[in-house]
């Protein structure tokens, strides 16, 4: 019997309850529906801003680890200088090579001008392909303009993507440890 999919979500903004977390819930929302799924871990990066660069803060490990166990993951971040945040690059150069092999990852990046639409495509992705990640869709960039019909933005995002997702996901594993 296959396992119901469970959606994670990684938001690197460094405000808590930001523009980007509220797109990150929406994507993870709608993915799971259409996966038949569930939304899993929610980590927002900004709880943990201070003491992502302690190699010892347990909080920041437990995270991590936190997110082993879905096979959708969500990484969503604002565009700072045309790209994802250094917090967001802090967090993932935690894991170890291959760490997110299996996983299907879906790219989501929120910014307020239109010419930073490909930082999705060119900076994100390529990073989470590194990880091992399997990227099946392209990512979603939402203009801060957007964020008011934003169910729409996403279920149009998502009836592009979600054969690919759905077929992806069957195969998708846990991640591996991350250490």
């Amino acid at each position: 019997m296959p396992r119901t999919p469970v959606v994670g979500v990684v938001v690197g903004n460094p405000r808590l309850g930001s523009r980007t977390t509220t797109v990150a819930l929406e994507v993870a929302d709608q993915v799971a529906s259409a996966l038949s799924g569930s939304v899993g871990k929610v980590v927002e990066l900004a709880d943990h801003a201070a003491s992502v660069h302690d190699p010892d803060a347990t909080e920041v490990q437990n995270d991590l680890e936190s997110l082993r166990t879905v096979q959708v993951l969500v990484v969503a971040s604002p565009t700072y200088k045309a790209t994802y945040t250094g917090l967001l690059k802090s967090f993932v150069d935690r894991y170890g090579a291959g760490a997110l092999d299996g996983v299907v990852a879906i790219p989501v990046m929120v910014g307020g001008a239109p010419q930073h639409a490909l930082a999705c495509e060119v900076h994100l992705r390529p990073l989470l392909v590194e990880l091992g990640a399997v990227v099946p869709t392209r990512g979603l960039f939402v203009l801060e303009a957007e964020l008011s019909r934003l169910p729409d933005v996403v279920g149009d995002w998502l009836s592009g993507g979600a054969e690919a997702l759905r077929s992806n996901q069957r195969t998708a594993q846990p991640c591996r440890q991350v250490g």
